[in-house]
């Protein structure tokens, strides 16, 4: 006798993942998962890479205004208790050790981060972070179109998806910095928005705004006010039938990067897009710990502002950025890279066991 369950029925929309019928539709883009994730292992044990496995509990999750963490509470031996976090990346770690002597180092990890449910996003998800010391950062715009590649062909396909966008993985990645793409995409000149210490001016960028027909709230920053134009007319053209990469962001808006030597208005930060979504952020990684100190003290100022919070500062790794070498470091968004490579429709669809909506 046949078994039932070799030939499932089709699953109604709310039926749960682990339903047997449920879980037959997704598994082929679960096992393109598991392909692509042992391709890129391979790629890194051939380019010399350490595999690490950074630990997940922190005493402080990151130091972005925007990033919201998930906070528990560790007891001790004696039964006190004391904050701790569940990390948004594993950077702090990861730089840790690049400070006591590892130079090229990648990780799968898993990372969280609150306030985040959609389509694009999940509670919890895979962050591929990957760090090369002594090397520049253009470095990994070429690693990210390898993994274009290999995503492709371990998934078995020519191009990678996203609704009705398509990209293909095999063609040049477009390196457009965003003043240029702003100019493009916007008719705004962002650069004439910003001082030469790279100081922004809000007031500028609204007259930039309202003669691009873009809303904006009366009470928007210069960042809001960024965000409204990557958003609603920047970002939609990105990755459209080619790879591209956003470059050279805004110094204000690259907390952990090196500014852009001769112009301190922009820093080595990039942005990687395939089919409107972005896919992976990297930066020349800044170094200097007073002046990462100074910048979390801004970013978490934002954070009490906006959200009437802020997270603690991990001394430790501001004590190890001290002796970390130059170094350049990317973190990608593993769960979505592999929904474009199986044209799936939300990321849900490519995590073994979603989180509970």
């Amino acid at each position: 006798m046949t078994d039932p369950l070799s030939r499932p029925a089709r699953p109604v929309p709310d039926t749960p993942w682990w339903d047997p019928a449920r879980h037959a539709d997704r598994r082929p883009a679960l096992m393109a998962r598991n392909r692509i994730q042992q391709a890129l292992r391979g790629w890194f044990a051939a380019e010399g890479f350490v595999e690490v496995d950074p630990v997940a509990l922190q005493v402080s999750p990151g130091n972005e205004a925007h990033l919201h963490a998930f906070e528990t509470r560790a007891l001790g031996n004696d039964g006190q208790a004391r904050p701790m976090y569940l990390h948004t990346s594993p950077e702090f770690a990861m730089k840790k050790l690049l400070a006591a002597g590892e130079t090229r180092i990648a990780a799968f990890a898993h990372v969280w981060r609150n306030r985040e449910r959609g389509v694009l996003h999940s509670p919890e998800f895979t962050m591929l972070e990957w760090y090369r010391a002594g090397e520049p950062y253009d470095r990994l715009i070429a690693d990210c179109a390898a993994f274009l590649r290999l995503a492709a062909e371990a998934a078995g396909t020519r191009a990678l998806r996203f609704r009705d966008r398509a990209c293909d993985p095999f063609a040049p990645v477009e390196r457009l910095s965003v003043a240029e793409a702003f100019a493009r995409h916007a008719g705004i000149d962002l650069l004439a928005t910003i001082g030469p210490d790279g100081a922004p001016d809000a007031a500028a960028l609204a007259r930039a705004l309202d003669g691009a027909g873009v809303r904006r709230a009366a009470d928007d920053t210069w960042s809001d006010m960024l965000s409204r134009v990557l958003v609603e007319k920047v970002e939609p053209h990105l990755g459209i039938g080619h790879p591209v990469v956003l470059d050279r962001y805004p110094a204000a808006e690259a907390a952990l990067a090196r500014r852009v030597p001769g112009d301190a208005r922009v820093a080595e930060r990039f942005e990687l897009y395939a089919c409107g979504v972005e896919l992976a952020n990297g930066f020349g990684e800044l170094t200097d710990a007073a002046e990462q100190r100074r910048r979390f003290g801004l970013e978490m100022d934002e954070k009490a502002r906006v959200y009437g919070e802020r997270y603690p500062l991990d001394e430790d790794f501001l004590a190890a950025l001290a002796r970390m070498p130059a170094a350049s470091g990317i973190a990608m968004g593993f769960d979505r890279l592999a929904m474009l490579a199986t044209a799936a429709p939300n990321i849900d669809a490519v995590i073994w066991t979603p989180v509970a909506d």
